[in-house]
């Protein structure tokens, strides 16, 4: 698996970090207390907002556009500004308290660096959500250090096509010069799986219950497939 490897991407939500689950309480919580509505947070998910962020990944803000969606759909009433503006500001006790590291994550890491291997964040959230955990989620940045740990990070700010755009991928070949044999990418979602295709590049899918659903899917089209970073230490060593 890691045999002439040089860059090991991550991505981060549902991947390095347990954030999928949280970001469906977090438009829970927006359409409760905008519209006074109780959703279903699998819903929420699958039919919403990946849905909608798929639609719209070629535009200039796809969560802005998700917004409106909502916006719309529930009848809030306010500009997608607005409605952006409240959904940050009801995830930010999440950020800040409640995300935490996949297990085991941390110490994938300081193997792969120890190993002399590059490694890259390669994640379509966006570089507020990172500063969030480095500066306040002592859950995370106890463990690692986004800046020092990864050699490049490439967010949402940085690319003009969200995954499963290849993108992101791309720009990290470019920045360190290599071809996509030599690098490895690490994903927990369909989509994600599917930008490293598109990139040319072998894609180890992590398993995450929020993505359960696209399991078949996603173990179709990745080259590896595992239930935890325990089972990547152990092919590491």
């Amino acid at each position: 698996m890691f045999k002439d490897k040089k860059l090991v991407c991550f991505d981060l939500d549902g991947t390095l970090i347990d954030s999928v689950g949280i970001w469906n309480q977090v438009d829970a919580a927006l359409i409760q207390q905008l519209a006074k509505i109780d959703v279903d947070h699998h819903s929420i998910q699958q039919q919403q907002r990946d849905t909608q962020l798929n639609k719209f990944r070629q535009s200039a803000d796809p969560y802005l556009e998700y917004c409106a969606y909502l916006n719309e759909l529930y009848g809030f009433n306010l500009t997608k500004e607005q409605v952006k503006l409240r959904r940050y500001a009801i995830s930010r006790h999440f950020l800040d308290y409640v995300v935490e590291l996949k297990p085991q994550a941390e110490n994938l890491i300081q193997a792969l660096k120890q190993h002399g291997i590059q490694l890259a964040l390669t994640t379509t959230t966006s570089l507020y959500n990172i500063q969030r955990y480095q500066e306040n989620n002592k859950l995370i940045n106890s463990k690692i250090d986004f800046s020092n740990d990864f050699a490049l990070m490439l967010t949402r700010e940085n690319v003009d096509n969200i995954k499963p755009h290849p993108e992101v991928y791309l720009k990290a070949l470019q920045h360190f010069d290599l071809k996509p044999e030599q690098c490895l990418i690490v994903e927990d979602s369909l989509i994600g799986v599917e930008a490293a295709n598109h990139a040319g590049i072998d894609v180890v899918a992590l398993y995450d219950q929020y993505s359960a659903d696209e399991s078949d899917l996603i173990k179709s089209k990745a080259n590896y497939y595992i239930e935890g970073f325990t089972a990547l230490l152990s092919s590491l060593n």
